[in-house]
């Protein structure tokens, strides 16, 4: 290698290449490493569970700089189990991704309630070509604006698919604070709001949708949060609120 060959060698070793990130629900990428950060380098998040009573996570470690996961290359899966069983949103998990000096990626993640852990050690650079890497670059840029509109996308269906979860629960859990024309309006529009979940091209369109029927439901989580007043305050006295 000449002096010039030795130069571009170890800054390629002292950057990280490609990003790297996991899958989020929707077949989405969350970047947890940029491209050309330095190494050593360690970075943590937090993401909490989807659905009630969940009691593990798949951790899904992906390399590249498109917006969907599918687009990007698989480095590594595992799952963490061990999880409390919580409403959704309440179970957190830190995931740390620690690339050492020599480009080794360790990625951990942890329950915080228990401390239950598991990790996994891979080396990204692992039978990927400069030419390769290059290709992926290229790509990022040639597609990024179709990129972000097929996440934004994505996002929506995943904030949908939480509505109608949480709307399902409530309709079975409260569904008595209905009318029965109430309750058939507003199982007509979730109805309606699946069926564009799965049909709908534009992100615009959908949160429109999700925003409607949002506001639809308002009146019956008002009485939601009325039933759940009263009962708290069963047995104590106004002044101690």
């Amino acid at each position: 290698l000449t002096n010039e060959d030795r130069r571009d060698e170890v800054l390629l070793l002292d950057v990280i290449p490609l990003s790297l990130g996991l899958e989020t629900m929707g077949g989405v990428v969350e970047k947890l490493i940029p491209r050309n950060s330095s190494i050593p380098i360690a970075q943590a998040q937090i993401f909490t569970t989807f659905q009630d009573g969940q009691t593990g996570m798949d951790i899904h470690v992906v390399q590249g700089e498109r917006e969907l996961v599918d687009d990007n290359r698989s480095l590594a899966r595992f799952r963490l189990s061990g999880i409390p069983p919580m409403a959704a949103g309440m179970g957190r998990v830190q995931v740390t991704f620690r690339v050492d000096a020599d480009g080794i990626l360790s990625v951990a993640a942890k329950e915080e309630t228990t401390g239950v852990e598991q990790q996994i050690t891979v080396k990204p650079t692992h039978g990927l070509t400069d030419e390769e890497m290059e290709q992926m670059l290229l790509d990022s840029i040639d597609f990024a604006e179709d990129d972000m509109q097929r996440r934004l996308l994505a996002e929506q269906r995943v904030e949908a698919q939480r509505l109608l979860i949480d709307g399902a629960k409530q309709l079975k859990e409260n569904g008595d604070l209905l009318s029965t024309e109430e309750r058939a309006e507003l199982e007509k529009q979730f109805e309606r709001l699946a069926g564009l979940t799965k049909t709908e091209t534009s992100h615009e369109a959908l949160k429109a949708v999700i925003t409607e029927v949002d506001g639809l439901a308002r009146p019956f989580v008002e009485k939601i949060m009325d039933r759940a007043i009263g009962k708290a305050a069963v047995g104590h006295r106004m002044e101690e609120f």
